[in-house]
């Protein structure tokens, strides 16, 4: 635990790259394999679930420190981490231990269906025998929120240093379904065996936003393609199964049971990239209609029926076993054409459509129709780009379209976490509906430092009434809300649910009597939804 515990300390107090790498390479090189295992695990995402409520952590920190409630409160909207606030707190250890980070784990993970007199004797027993810092790591894990400013691309750039091991070789092995419980470092990192897992995607390629594609050069050495609104995907077709896996490397082959035929459908050893989409029988269905399914373990004949399911490929990774991402986009494009175009006509699998223009101009007009096409923009890709892992500027660009835009006026206030504990940044806005302001959204993103310390140095002077950490305030200011997409919500009183919504800008040309109303977005969700 003090290895892990000096490496957080030492990512934590640097912005720099390099020295995160670095500070990693030599953990990588140091750490006994159960803990680079672990390590690799929580930066891969695959943390502990929290073992226990923080309402509980809190009690127990406030007792421990000897302090009232209300003071344990003060200290952490003034930290902005509770974590760190328990840390801090905390009177010094009596003991010290020399246990290792791995073992640390698997202490809160035997809690994690316990009492909570077994929970509280057991996290008060670890608080005394760790530091301020390996506390702090320890609450994180804890909780189930740990978080470092390090990506997994680093992350997997820092383990390549240290095993001499090429990273793209290493990102794929640490893609698909493993854990800690299933595995060991030998197995996951250094064993010669890559057949191990048939189901194991490959990373995905992103794209970088791009505003203007002119700068690109002649549009004959691009790809231009639709950004579909719907799901990433990787369809596998190995040792006879399907497997399906979402771009946030989530398994969901049982939730698509219409894509298991792809399983006889596609030759064995075929990997595809696409999107999938509801599809009506000739084009895609609002991403709304996806969603009820999205989170849905097993499917009803009557949703099936209703949200049909089909891949969009636009890409092949894999054929006969052979891995393509080196060839060109156009090699890997017309293998992908050929081989849908000798599949069965009936198959839950399309080409995702190219978009034929003759200039920037005319795909700009093509992308001005992306919503009557339930897309969200225009993907353009160079013709000769490899298939890369992660996100390489160059090669693959989004041209998404200008997002929907509505005014409205804050009417309620939170403080934010973080180093924006001491600043109102989450806010709840609503639109007219006759005389009344009705609540529709939440946002919390969008303005700058400079700005949110102005709205809350007003928040805290037009404060109406107080609702435990959420304040009503005074409608007074209008903010532009910037969104991708809008649909139907019973759970909402408007009646009305916002995809990514956030402030676009602090509209303080306007009046609250010319915020939009309810209506409006009625009517725009007649349109959009």
């Amino acid at each position: 635990m003090k290895g892990f515990a000096a490496l957080f300390l030492a990512i934590d107090q640097t912005t720099r790259t390099s020295v995160k790498v670095a500070a990693l390479a030599d953990y990588f090189n140091a750490a006994p394999d159960d803990d680079k295992l672990w390590t690799i695990a929580l930066f891969s995402g695959r943390r502990p679930k929290r073992a226990v409520t923080t309402t509980r952590l809190r009690d127990w920190a406030a007792e421990v420190a000897d302090i009232p409630l209300w003071l344990f409160e003060d200290s952490y909207s003034i930290v902005g981490d509770l974590a760190e606030t328990i840390a801090l707190v905390l009177p010094p250890a009596h003991h010290r231990s020399e246990s290792s980070l791995s073992h640390w784990i698997n202490v809160l993970r035997s809690i994690s269906d316990s009492n909570d007199e077994v929970r509280k004797t057991t996290v008060l027993a670890a608080w005394d025998r760790l530091d301020t810092t390996e506390r702090l790591v320890f609450n994180k894990l804890l909780t189930g929120g740990f978080r470092m400013g390090v990506s997994q691309k680093l992350m997997t750039r820092a383990l390549a240093q240290a095993t001499a091991k090429p990273e793209a070789e290493l990102a794929h092995r640490l893609m698909g379904d493993w854990s800690p419980d299933t595995t060991s470092f030998a197995s996951l990192i250094e064993a010669d065996d890559p057949a191990a897992d048939l189901s194991r995607p490959y990373p995905f390629c992103l794209a970088h936003g791009v505003d203007d594609p002119d700068s690109l050069g002649p549009l004959t050495d691009w790809q231009a393609e639709w950004k579909w609104d719907g799901i990433r995907a990787q369809v596998i077709a190995r040792g006879g199964a399907v497997h399906i896996w979402s771009r946030g490397e989530e398994l969901m082959t049982d939730r698509f049971p219409e894509l298991a035929r792809l399983a006889v459908d596609l030759p064995d050893g075929t990997v595809l990239d696409g999107e999938l989409v509801a599809w009506d029988g000739a084009s895609p269905l609002p991403f709304a209609i996806l969603q009820k399914r999205i989170t849905r373990k097993t499917v009803p004949k009557k949703l099936l029926a209703e949200a049909p399911v089909i891949l969009l490929a636009y890409d092949l990774l894999e054929s006969a076993g052979r891995d393509l991402r080196a060839a060109p986009l156009h090699q890997r494009r017309a293998m992908l054409d050929s081989l849908l175009a000798a599949g069965p006509q009936d198959s839950p699998l399309r080409p995702s459509p190219l978009i034929q223009s003759a200039n920037w101009d005319s795909l700009r007009h093509s992308r001005s129709q992306a919503r009557d096409m339930k897309a969200e923009g225009v993907m353009i890709k160079r013709l000769s780009s490899p298939y890369h892992v992660g996100r390489k500027r160059g090669d693959w660009w989004k041209w998404k379209l200008d997002p929907l835009t509505v005014d409205a006026v804050m009417i309620y206030a939170q403080a934010g976490h973080g180093r924006r504990a001491n600043l109102f940044t989450d806010f709840t806005f609503a639109v007219w509906q006759g005389n009344e302001l009705v609540p529709f959204t939440k946002a919390y993103s969008g303005l700058t430092d400079a700005e949110f310390t102005k709205i809350t140095q007003w928040v805290r002077r037009n404060t109406l009434q107080r609702f435990g950490p959420v304040r009503q305030v005074t409608p007074h200011h209008v903010f532009e809300i910037a969104f991708e997409g809008i649909q139907e919500s019973p759970r909402h009183k408007s009646g009305i649910a916002l995809r990514f919504p956030r402030m676009l800008r602090w509209r303080q040309d306007k009046t609250v009597d010319q915020a939009d109303t309810l209506d409006h977005l009625r009517e725009m969700l007649a349109q959009y939804g």
